[in-house]
């Protein structure tokens, strides 16, 4: 009776189990206030050790601190094998079973096992980093791989509370907000932006088709070319998880923090002197907060993109950063006159806004501020 009771109970949880991998994998986002980095909270091994890592849209594998780290399951990948090509050839990689907190297991995932100090410089209380680029050991490639699922996951960085990954299809939000999703064309940059590559390697990261940028409705005034991606890679918008803010090249920096700061003069908003690492800055009481649900009201600021009048759309919430009670700054960075990437969409940027990455169909759909809503990534 016992032996027959927990074949039974065997079974039911691996039923219960593949029932909840075909719906896709959730897990929670949080963010660190002292290094604004967000993080997730998976389970690895044997002993479903806690592992907290950071979320990296631009990094190409799962990796965390195993010092301390022991399993029976785990398998490591052998240089010269399938897997290991898969891994394009980096040779410490091992395979456990990760685990997630709504009762997914993916069983054989790669992860690469790393000391300490590859640690340094991350959100106390985080061990490693889940990579989330276009790889065939991203966790959402595996995912699709494993349980025969769309190649899709979306991200919601929370400003407060927990956010949401959802792994293995489009939102899992339950409300009307994935319906008025915008949608955009994820372009590749034939490039690799990646810190090693073979040469021919395209990039993992995402790129997106921004053709200008509007202030309060009128145009920048800088050259298209900053705007594309030349055969050298260069040039360009990209989305990051990891970059704090939003860094822009020289070029369009200046005629951009120029038009904010002419269009907040218009609204009676006070500058004040600059605050690193911006340069804009105003007097928090010449701006009203009351008047509006999407934050500070400031100069909108829009991301113009292919098509009949679209934009990424960023209201005051996302456009504008507290550095302390009396002061609040554009929270965009001058990113230098030669940087490999033009622009590079930031996290604070991201915060309270849903997006869908579609690899299957190489689009990107995203809500811009879900605070028109009213709503936010910690009440979807």
């Amino acid at each position: 009776m016992a032996s027959s009771l927990n074949s039974f109970l065997f079974f039911f949880v691996i039923l219960v189990s593949t029932s909840y991998a075909q719906n896709g994998l959730n897990l929670p986002i949080r963010k660190d206030a002292t290094t604004l980095q967000y993080y997730t909270t998976l389970e690895m091994g044997s002993t479903r050790a806690t592992v907290n890592a950071v979320i990296d849209l631009g990094a190409q594998f799962f990796w965390f601190d195993c010092d301390n780290y022991s399993s029976s399951h785990y398998v490591p990948i052998p240089c010269g094998s399938q897997k290991c090509e898969l891994a394009k050839g980096i040779g410490w990689f091992e395979e456990d079973t990760l685990y997630s907190k709504d009762h997914v297991e993916v069983p054989q995932f790669p992860y690469a096992c790393m000391n300490m100090r590859f640690s340094e410089g991350l959100a106390s209380g985080t061990s490693g980093i889940l990579g989330l680029a276009r790889t065939e050991i991203s966790l959402h490639k595996q995912v699709a791989n494993k349980f025969n699922l769309p190649d899709k996951f979306s991200l919601c960085l929370p400003s407060s509370g927990l956010g949401k990954l959802y792994v293995g299809g489009g939102s899992s939000s339950k409300s009307d907000v994935s319906k008025s999703l915008i949608t955009t064309t994820l372009i590749v940059n034939p490039v690799s932006t990646a810190p090693t590559y073979t040469v021919g390697d395209p990039s993992d990261e995402y790129f997106i088709n921004v053709l200008s940028i509007r202030v309060h409705g009128g145009p920048l005034s800088v050259k298209s070319s900053y705007f594309t991606i030349d055969k050298h890679g260069v040039g360009g918008t990209k989305i990051s998880t990891v970059n704090n803010f939003t860094t822009l090249h020289s070029s369009i920096y200046k005629p951009f923090t120029r038009a904010f700061v002419k269009a907040a003069s218009d609204m009676k908003i006070k500058s004040v002197d600059a605050v690193a690492p911006f340069r804009a800055c105003f007097s928090s009481s010449t701006v009203s907060t009351t008047t509006t649900t999407t934050g500070p009201s400031v100069p909108t600021i829009e991301l113009v993109l292919p098509g009949n009048d679209v934009s990424w759309k960023i209201y005051g919430a996302n456009s504008m950063f507290a550095v302390n009670k009396n002061v609040i700054c554009l929270a965009f960075v001058d990113g230098g006159s030669s940087p490999r990437t033009s622009i590079v969409i930031g996290a604070y940027q991201l915060e309270d806004n849903l997006l869908e990455f579609d690899l299957v169909s190489s689009q990107l759909r995203f809500s811009s501020s879900l605070l028109v809503q009213n709503k936010t990534c910690s009440r979807l």
